[in-house]
């Protein structure tokens, strides 16, 4: 049975910090490209970050790059987001998605949420 499960969300203030990370287990994680997307209510779910299997090539949307850091540790089948200096745009669900040549996966989501 395949399973991503989000954790790590929660409120927070603007600047601070907060680390997703996401739990796989029922497929061969190494061989799967990860990402992290989001869903701010209202609007689209958009790509925040990837990372690629192999030699884990890393890609940002423009709107976090700088700010937030994706890794994946192939040994523990986890994937990470490390989020700094948050602010109130950044206020979403995040997803973790799962992607090979011929499956796609995705877990719950845990919600964000940036406000003073």
């Amino acid at each position: 049975q395949v399973q991503l499960v989000e954790s790590g969300g929660g409120l927070v203030q603007p600047g601070e910090s907060l680390r997703l990370s996401c739990a796989a287990s029922g497929f061969t994680f190494s061989t799967y490209a990860m990402s992290w997307y989001r869903q701010a209510p209202g609007k689209e779910r958009e790509l925040v970050a990837s990372i690629s299997r192999g030699v884990g090539r890393t890609n940002y949307a423009d709107s976090v790059k700088g700010r937030f850091t994706i890794s994946r540790d192939n040994a523990k089948n986890r994937v990470d987001l490390q989020m700094n200096n948050l602010n109130p745009e950044d206020t979403a669900v995040y997803y973790c998605k799962a992607v090979s040549n011929w499956y796609e996966y995705w877990g719950q989501g845990t919600q964000v949420t940036v406000s003073s």
